[in-house]
């Protein structure tokens, strides 16, 4: 069951075992789930909170410089559905963006297209209900597409570029599982952590996992 909204740990996960190969100059591999969380402009931030807020931080998440907030908003959705006590993740950002996991769009009835966070053109939107005022996105509504930050010496050690693809096998009891298709986003400065959502960690039983790995994806060699 996913964690609730309101709860101050917006991710949860597991830094199991890697495999026996060396990792020099590279972080370990931590694999988090992301659950449902909304990123604001700062005028958005003033909107629902009240003229001159800022985000409060209350919990500081994997990477460096990012927190999850003390402040939290409900999302609706068509017909008044809502999802209550939704986190919100600083810093502010440019853009307003509201991340749900598949389950999450049934319930609010959003058909969520799968984005890579920031690229929310062309996407549904939804309102925003603080506690000082009310927010209506015309865009901005996605599931996020499961990902692995990465930096310099992560990208050499795996043979990967940035926005290239990558799989990981997750053993878990009874449960063992390969997610293919990762995307890649590097950076400098960046701890190598991969995000699933609250659907995808619950699939995988990822609480639960002894081991978890990358595997470069490789071409078919098979002879059609």
């Amino acid at each position: 069951v996913a964690p609730p909204a309101a709860g101050i740990p917006v991710l949860r996960g597991t830094a199991a075992p890697t495999s026996t190969q060396p990792a020099v100059n590279r972080n370990p591999l931590v694999v988090n789930i992301s659950a449902r969380h909304v990123h604001l402009t700062q005028e958005h931030v003033e909107i629902l909170f009240g003229k001159g807020a800022t985000l409060t931080p209350e919990k500081d998440l994997y990477q460096d410089g990012y927190y999850a907030a003390a402040e939290t908003v409900a999302v609706v959705g068509p017909r008044r559905r809502m999802i209550p006590n939704v986190r919100v993740l600083g810093p502010c950002r440019d853009d307003s963006q509201v991340e749900l996991a598949f389950t999450d769009g049934i319930s609010l009835g959003i058909d969520l297209p799968v984005r890579i966070s920031g690229d929310v053109s062309g996407t549904p939107g939804c309102v925003l209900m603080g506690p000082r005022g009310v927010v209506e996105l015309k865009q901005g509504v996605i599931r996020a597409m499961r990902h692995v930050h990465m930096g310099p010496a992560d990208l050499e050690y795996y043979g990967v570029v940035d926005k290239s693809t990558i799989h990981l096998r997750v053993e878990s009891p009874g449960c063992t599982t390969v997610l293919e298709d990762l995307a890649v986003r590097a950076g400098k400065g960046i701890k190598l952590e991969v995000h699933l959502d609250t659907d995808e960690g619950n699939a995988i039983n990822l609480d639960n996992a002894t081991k978890v790995e990358l595997v470069k994806a490789e071409p078919c060699k098979c002879r059609h």
